[in-house]
Parts: structure tokens; C-alpha cells; sequence
């Protein structure tokens, strides 16, 4: 079969018998409550995360100005990861995202590992956020418990996925509607700073001197940058979340173009241009590690009550990217266990339409993340962050790979190619698969991201003893 009709049901996996194009088991039990200015929202508020507004305090620290040259090479690699997906997501919505994709243009087993390692991803991330809450909420109460914060925070936005999935579009909406107001509002000021060459506190002023007057450009060498990209690609993790919406989206085929376009136009613009006005207002050596450099600016400027103002923000995006982790496994693991490759729990929908067994199993990681910033509250963020970007390299590349398999089979005639395109495919495909190679091979000679490194061994060994496990049982099951 080589009609729209294949295209539409499933690709080179085959079509899904008695299913209509537009209900896969992946999506089944759902409700398409998601409005498209939820999906917008969605799309903006993944790509604005902690990542951002905590994480490039530390980076900024450890290398300098030239962080932003780091940022704009990760930016142009999530750009072709999220175009890739765009191409995948109107040639198929669905719930299931990239695990759909990957099992039908790889092979089940990359479904099986692609799914778990994003679930990692956002278990990680999770634990990071949390962590962020705490760290924010000292801005206030310094001597409050990190861990507290954090166990407060998780409670609330488990109460909230478990409602309603719109619920959790509302408050996504407003979470990421702040995030955007106070990224642009940082924007206008931090332009006109420059523009205007003013005073930024009692010592310094907004210019472009600034890029080069505290040791360079360079002041840790182009090493420290090449370094930092693991941390940056974290930054951008959660873009690729705007796929998993679809399955919930009202006209998906309509909206995700448009909400996929927008993120792509925000890594320019919140993520390389908000760097780089930061080390342009302020020098680089005022950024503080443990506290977000967009409250340290607006500190400088003395506004009353400004630093508070902004410290909210900052921890709205905080909750926001944990509220998405949430949200995002609790769809994956239902998508596996529909399978047999997670839990059988994790596969439960409720009455509204919520897969809270997924949700539930997520929770109990970000509750070990809790217990984490009891014993090592200084270095959860690091460690957490670390071993996220695995997920991430890992989700990254699965997309980029499927939408080169999903090319060939066109070429071969078995599914049709929608008009939004990968731009540059297969090539633009393998140049991005080797920088994200590049970056897991760096990571080894970061004391701080060797966490992840030292973790790859067990994740190999925990994903093939599980496919082999769930091949034995697929065995058994058919031959009785």
C-alpha cells in the first residue's frame, strides 16, 4: 500500500488495522483539549527553561564571553532537530512522538531505547528544576530548606497533571507567558542600555567593550567553550516537547508548523541574543554562579524590587519546565507500556483522560531528587543536569536518524513526504548527528559532567537486558 492512507497510519511499521489515520493506539483514551494557543504557549515555554535563566550563570562563570559563540552552534543544531521533527509530526501526530517514529523508520528497539532515555532526560531535568526552586526560594528565605522547597513545589504540579491535561494547558500557558514577557522585557532594557552606553550599578556601563575587557573573549580559552556545550545543549532541552502535544492538539497539522517555526525564531532571539546582551551590559565576572544573571542585572540597576520581580520569573520557569516533564513522560511511558516495555502501571489513563500512571512513576524520581538536595544540595543541579543531556543527545539524534529513514522510504514510494521539509536532508542530518558525537566524547574531560559519562555503561547494560527480557517474553507469549 503506497496511498495517503499508509502515509497517514503508520509508515513502513504498517498501517494499524480498524484505525482510522487519525486514532493510533499511542493516542487512544486521550482527549484533544490542547487549543492552539496552548500549543504555542507550549512550543515558547519549552524553549525558555532553567537551562537559561539559572544554568548560564554557571556557564558564563566557567567560560567567558565566547559562551555565546556555544550557544549559537547548539542553537543551529536544535534548529535542524526541531525541523526533522516538524517533518515527522505533520506526516503523523500523535502522542507517541519520536518513540512512534523511531519504531516505525528504525526498528521497535530503538522505540523501546529512544523512550526510556527521554523519560531519563526529563527525570534528570525534573530533579534539576526542583533543585532551581530551591535555590530561587533563597532569594527570599535564605535560610529555608532547599529540600523543603522542592517537596512543596513537586506536590503542587502533581496535583495539577493529575486534574486535567487542560488544566495543565492553562498553567503551562501562563507559566510560559511570563517567561516570554520577561525574556522580551530584558531584551528591550538590556537594547536600550547599550544603545544609550548607560551606567549599570555604581561601576560599570552597558557597552561593547565589555566583550572583551574583563580577559578577552577568550578568557578560558576556546577549550572551556567546547566544553560548555554539553551544559548548553541542556539549555535548549524541552523544544522538542512541542511534538508530543500533538496527540492532544486540536487541527495539529495546522498549528505545529506554526508553533515549530516559532521556536526556531526564539533560539536566535531568546537564547543567543539574551547571551549576548548579558555580556555586554555587565562584564562577565560580575555573574554569579548560584544566582540567575538576568536577576543580577536588574539588581545593578537598582529599580526597587526589581531583583524579587525577576527572581519570580525565573522560578515560574523552574516550575513551568518540571510541570512539562510531568506532562511529557507520563505520555511516553503510556506509549511504551502500551507495548509491553514499561511497567504495566504506567500505562493506566484515568477517567479525565490522564495517563497518571506515568505520571506517578515520574514523580518518584523527582521525590529521589527531593532527598538529593537534603544531602548535597550544592552539587544536585550539576548532577542532575549532567546525566539529563543523555537523554537529550539521545532524543536529538533518534529524531534526526528517523527523518532520515522515514526520507528513504519515500524515495522508495512507501509513505508521502509532506510539504514542510527538513531543509538540507540527509546531509544537515549527519553534520548535526556528528556534533552531538562531538559532544558526548568531550564530556569525558568535564570533572562536572562526568557523571554522565561514568553513567553510560549501566544505562547500556539496563536498556539491552530489557529488551532482551521483553523479546523473551513476546517469545513465550507467542508460542503459547
Amino acid at each position: 500500500m503506497t496511498d495517503e492512507r499508509q502515509g497517514e497510519a503508520g509508515g513502513p511499521g504498517g498501517p494499524r488495522a480498524g484505525l482510522p489515520p487519525e486514532v493510533l493506539p499511542e493516542d487512544e483514551g486521550y482527549h484533544k483539549s490542547l487549543k492552539p494557543r496552548h500549543v504555542q504557549m507550549i512550543a515558547m515555554g519549552g524553549a525558555i527553561g532553567v537551562g537559561l535563566f539559572l544554568g548560564t550563570s554557571q556557564r558564563l562563570h566557567n567560560t567567558g564571553p565566547a559562551l555565546v559563540l556555544a550557544y549559537a552552534a547548539a542553537g543551529l543544531a536544535a534548529f535542524f532537530v526541531m525541523r526533522a521533527l516538524g517533518e515527522l509530526v505533520i506526516y503523523k501526530p500523535t502522542a507517541g512522538s519520536f518513540v512512534a517514529y523511531a519504531r516505525d523508520f528504525i526498528g521497535d528497539w530503538a522505540g523501546y531505547a529512544s523512550g526510556w532515555m527521554y523519560w531519563l532526560n526529563w527525570a534528570m531535568t525534573g530533579v534539576a528544576e526542583i533543585t532551581a526552586v530551591g535555590i530561587y526560594v533563597h532569594y527570599w528565605a535564605p535560610d529555608f530548606p532547599q529540600w523543603l522547597s522542592a517537596l512543596v513545589a513537586l506536590s503542587a504540579l502533581l496535583a495539577v497533571n493529575l486534574v486535567s491535561v487542560r488544566m495543565f494547558g492553562e498553567l503551562e500557558f501562563w507559566f510560559a507567558a511570563l517567561k516570554v514577557l520577561a525574556i522580551l522585557a530584558f531584551l528591550v532594557v538590556g537594547i536600550v542600555l547599550v544603545a544609550t552606553h548607560a551606567g549599570v550599578g555604581p561601576t560599570y556601563h552597558a557597552e561593547l567593550p565589555n566583550l572583551v575587557n574583563s580577559g578577552g573573549f577568550w578568557p578560558k580559552g576556546l577549550w572551556a567553550v567546547l566544553l560548555s556545550l554539553q551544559g548548553v545543549i541542556f539549555a535548549y532541552a524541552a523544544i522538542e516537547m512541542v511534538g508530543i502535544s500533538a496527540g492532544e492538539a486540536q487541527d495539529p497539522r495546522k498549528v505545529m508548523p506554526r508553533a515549530i517555526n516559532g521556536v526556531v525564531a526564539r533560539i536566535a532571539l531568546f537564547y543567543v541574543g539574551a547571551v549576548f546582551l548579558l555580556v555586554v551590559v555587565l562584564p562577565w565576572v560580575v555573574y554569579q554562579p548560584d544566582q540567575s544573571p538576568f536577576v543580577t542585572v536588574f539588581a545593578y540597576l537598582g529599580v526597587p524590587g526589581i531583583g524579587g520581580i525577576m527572581n519570580l520569573v525565573v522560578l515560574t520557569a523552574a516550575l513551568s519546565s518540571c510541570n512539562s516533564g510531568l506532562y511529557s513522560t507520563g505520555r511516553i511511558l503510556r506509549s511504551l507500556s502500551q507495548r509491553g516495555e514499561a511497567p504495566a502501571f504506567t500505562g493506566r489513563m484515568s477517567s479525565r483522560h490522564v495517563p497518571y500512571g506515568g505520571i506517578l512513576f515520574t514523580s518518584v524520581v523527582y521525590f529521589a531528587g527531593v532527598v538529593l538536595n537534603v544531602f548535597v544540595p550544592h552539587k544536585a543541579f550539576e548532577i542532575a543536569t549532567s546525566i539529563a543531556s543523555l537523554g537529550v543527545l539521545t532524543t536529538w539524534a533518534t529524531l534526526l536518524y528517523a527523518q532520515i529513514r522515514f526520507r528513504r522510504a519515500a524515495a522508495r514510494g512507501e509513505v508521502r513526504r509532506p510539504d514542510y521539509r527538513m531543509p538540507g536532508s540527509p546531509y544537515t542530518n549527519w553534520v548535526t548527528l556528528a556534533f552531538l558525537l562531538v559532544i558526548v566524547c568531550l564530556m569525558v574531560f568535564d570533572s562536572e559532567q562526568q557523571w554522565a559519562v561514568a553513567a553510560i555503561p549501566f544505562l547500556a547494560v539496563f536498556l539491552f537486558t530489557g529488551w532482551k527480557l521483553i523479546n523473551r517474553r513476546r517469545t513465550a507469549a507467542t508460542r503459547t
